[in-house]
């Protein structure tokens, strides 16, 4: 069976979750592994939940960029094993620079939380394959620090990019989520693991996360 790692970082907090949607929906091994344990040869499949590593301290993600789990992930992504940042693990791959753009602190400059929804342009890799191209995903988002700046936009938007419908934090271009261009891996501000069953989502929301988890799992065992 294919296996996930689930990143861990001091900070981290949502690795329970994440696990339990890889096992449950992906229906793949997952393993929650402490970012010094970190060896990009044990796995099939990436995911650096969200949370608060090193408490965020100086810019969210800078200090975990600064691990040695960074040369483990740069070297899994040369080697075309899927990635997936979910919040905190999106600012990370930002700060290692395998995903172009930056996360600033919201236009608010107040922490959100909220469920917001957004629309999936060009999708495709293996955490789209089962999403539809303009399909809208609900899902729920909580940082201070998700709000995407980047100069040029056509270096994402040229590939698979997730846009909210109502910015709810001053991002440039409405960009909730980018990616490489073959979409292998995917950086998101919003929480799929938070909205990937029925009883996690209010309404009148959908549990659109759990696609992504239903992708990754197609992609691998196929």
């Amino acid at each position: 069976m294919p296996k996930v790692a689930i990143i861990k970082y001091p900070g981290t907090n949502c690795e329970e979750e994440t696990l339990y949607a890889v096992r449950e929906i992906s229906k793949l091994e997952g393993r929650i592994v402490w970012h010094s344990d970190f060896r990009a040869e044990d796995w099939d499949a990436i995911i650096i939940p969200g949370g608060f590593s090193y408490g965020d301290y100086g810019r969210a993600g800078l200090i975990a960029s600064w691990s040695k789990a960074s040369e483990e992930i740069r070297k899994a992504f040369e080697e075309g094993v899927p990635i997936l940042g979910i919040c905190n693990g999106f600012q990370i791959l930002t700060e290692i620079g395998i995903l172009p753009g930056s996360l600033l602190y919201n236009e608010s400059a107040r922490f959100i939380a909220r469920w917001v929804r957004v629309r999936v342009h060009n999708p495709k890799g293996p955490w789209l394959s089962f999403v539809e191209d303009n399909e809208v995903l609900s899902m729920p988002i909580a940082h201070a620090e998700g709000r995407y700046y980047l100069n040029e936009l056509r270096e994402v938007t040229a590939g698979p990019w997730l846009e909210y419908l109502e910015n709810p934090n001053g991002s440039v271009g409405s960009i909730a989520g980018v990616s490489s261009k073959d979409g292998n891996v995917l950086g998101l501000m919003p929480h799929p693991e938070r909205a990937s069953f029925p009883w996690q989502a209010p309404r009148p929301f959908e549990p659109g996360g759990r696609k992504i988890f239903e992708s990754i799992g197609y992609s691998l065992r196929r």
